[in-house]
């Protein structure tokens, strides 16, 4: 089992002049410490279910950057990217920009957006969910299409680009992987199948879990994918350090079932969190 940081809130500590050096810190220690993977959130507001919506957000992608600098190792990415919030030629060339600058560590994780205030705050569309997940399926084909050879058009039902060149090439081969976040059975599961290199569930409970990817793997039977090619992760929504025990209980259950990564989230300042869960890692890496 591998552990993943989800970095997900900019408020601890305080002080705006201090979230970088603590985004910093934190994930030198989280690499050190044996983390596989660091993904921060696409949001432009705080999630209302979590705080409030005018609590400190950072644009993802750039922060994405900030965090390539000051590291070497871990795979980096979005959990997840919004389909909505960037064009999709212009989403493969951010991603490129990131796995280039980061020595091919780069990860293109993606869902259909949900979050419709912060849409509508600045001016992004909204549009009904069907057409997001036609969006979301148009959008992972353009980036295949500008991670491939073809450099021709494509043209889709929501998006036509004259052009899919993408100079410089991601530095992964044969390209960043692609991971799709959420647990829509009909067509989130769907795509996952069609689509990408991991599912990301919630690890709600290991009945839902377990369902979830019953579902995917049928959907890979019909789609003639295999099954096993596809990386299982899920976030882990309880909190890690209150009940440690708990926490590789629940771990080795999921392990069980096939997920191969947690991705963990700081509920206090991410320094601390970040320095006692590294206490934890042998556990988890034997699992």
């Amino acid at each position: 089992m591998e552990l993943g940081l989800h970095y997900w809130n900019y408020s601890h500590p305080a002080e705006p002049r201090l979230i970088a050096t603590t985004l910093a810190e934190t994930a030198r220690i989280a690499e050190q410490g044996g983390f596989s993977q660091f993904t921060v959130m696409d949001h432009y507001l705080q999630m209302e279910h979590q705080a409030t919506a005018d609590e400190p957000m950072l644009e993802g992608y750039t922060t994405l950057g900030y965090v390539a600098a000051v590291t070497e190792r871990m795979r980096l990415g979005l959990l997840v990217t919004g389909v909505m919030y960037r064009y999709p030629g212009l989403l493969a060339k951010i991603v490129t920009t990131l796995d280039v600058l980061s020595g091919g560590r780069a990860q293109l994780g993606i869902g259909a957006s949900w979050y419709e205030r912060e849409q509508l705050a600045l001016g992004v569309p909204v549009v009904p969910m069907a057409e997001r997940f036609e969006r979301l399926e148009e959008t992972l084909q353009i980036c295949l299409q500008m991670w491939s050879d073809n450099n021709g058009p494509f043209d889709g039902e929501h998006y036509r680009l004259a052009e899919t060149l993408c100079v410089p090439a991601p530095l992964s081969s044969p390209r960043p992987p692609i991971l799709i976040g959420g647990g829509g059975e009909r067509k989130t599961l769907l795509l996952v199948a069609r689509y990408a290199d991991a599912c990301n569930l919630f690890a709600s409970d290991r009945e839902e879990v377990a369902r979830k990817l019953d579902i995917l793997r049928a959907h890979c039977e019909a789609e003639g994918r295999d099954y096993d090619t596809i990386r299982k992760t899920a976030v882990y929504i309880e909190p890690v350090l209150d009940s440690p025990d708990a926490f590789l209980e629940a771990a080795e259950q999921l392990a069980a079932l096939g997920i191969e990564q947690l991705d963990i989230m700081p509920d206090r300042n991410p320094i601390e969190f970040t320095e006692q869960v590294v206490g934890l890692l042998p556990r988890i890496a034997s699992i």
